[in-house]
């Protein structure tokens, strides 16, 4: 049930100055005692994979740590959560995407038995595993880490999206890194971000309509390895033969 207009302001504001103390005494931390700070991110990075990414360096993403893009980009994924629509075993929100065709059609035109919807992407390994057995779908979403905002040295050039189009265009990208399952786009209203909680990256299992798994967000809890074990898990179900 969604929070009252009073009551979702009043919580906007108190994450709002939670955020702001949060980065302010991040910064304070980073200049007095850099090293430490370089560290302690490093430690995330090693999380996610990247701190071992071989095309960034660490002085291509820690420096902008605790920087004013930092702060708005981290504010409004905590206030995107207060819009979390997607509850475990409940109904996933049959939200309206597009195809890269420009054609627009629902998450549940994706659902045979189960289905992975993911803000970004997906191992590869994953999906050829289990790709006899279940549908994969890609999301893409806003961009995490545009130009024009909380942005990564050597990364995409891709800037914040102004139009459809700009997100279409943006989304075609992925299909050089062979995705391997069909790439839906969302809706310049972020509907599907906003209901699923998604920014800057989240995994989900559907079955028959119903959310039977809802993973952490990403980046630093995003684990495939999990939708791995709870794919596993129902192939293996008396009388399941997920159809993801």
């Amino acid at each position: 049930m969604g929070l009252s207009w009073l009551g979702l302001w009043l919580k906007r504001l108190g994450i709002f100055l939670q955020v702001a103390v949060e980065v302010a005494v991040g910064k304070v931390f980073m200049m007095l005692f850099p090293e430490r700070a370089k560290q302690n991110i490093l430690a995330m990075g090693q999380k996610t994979g990247m701190a071992r990414n071989p095309l960034f360096s660490p002085d291509n993403w820690v420096p902008t740590f605790f920087s004013i893009q930092y702060f708005w980009f981290v504010l409004k994924v905590r206030w995107q959560r207060l819009e979390d629509r997607a509850e475990y075993g409940g109904l996933a929100p049959n939200c309206t995407v597009v195809r890269l065709s420009g054609q627009k059609c629902n998450i549940w035109d994706f659902i045979q038995g189960q289905q992975v919807a993911s803000a970004q992407g997906l191992g590869a390994r994953l999906v050829d595993d289990f790709a006899s057995t279940a549908d994969f779908l890609v999301i893409y979403i806003e961009e995490a880490h545009a130009t024009d905002g909380w942005a990564f040295k050597n990364n995409v050039d891709i800037r914040q999206h102004r139009s459809l189009q700009d997100r279409l265009q943006a989304a075609h990208l992925l299909l050089a890194r062979n995705p391997q399952c069909p790439v839906v786009v969302d809706t310049m209203q972020n509907q599907s971000s906003q209901l699923y909680a998604a920014l800057p990256e989240r995994l989900y299992v559907i079955q028959e309509g119903r959310i039977c798994y809802k993973g952490k967000p990403g980046p630093w809890n995003y684990n495939p390895e999990e939708v791995r074990a709870v794919l596993e898990k129902l192939c293996t179900s008396p009388g399941h033969m997920p159809q993801l």
